[in-house]
């Protein structure tokens, strides 16, 4: 990180991965409760929510400033 800026844009890249990551929980509910759901959709939704989570995680260390030793 190299400024202000730079936290302000991770801040709102984090704020959009975490509203997908609860849009797509949602989705992944709503397909579990079906009788017939369709394996191979909730396995995609459930891979692409696992990658939001690492990405949040990930843009979530950058936010938080060092320790000094």
């Amino acid at each position: 990180m190299n400024g202000p800026d730079d936290s302000v844009n991770t801040a709102h890249r984090l704020a959009g991965l975490r509203l997908e990551h609860r849009d797509l929980d949602a989705a992944i509910d709503r397909l579990v409760q079906l009788a017939d759901n369709d394996d191979i959709s909730l396995k995609r939704l459930k891979k692409r929510r696992l990658l939001l989570k690492d990405n949040i995680a990930r843009l979530e260390s950058l936010l938080i400033p060092d320790e000094p030793a």
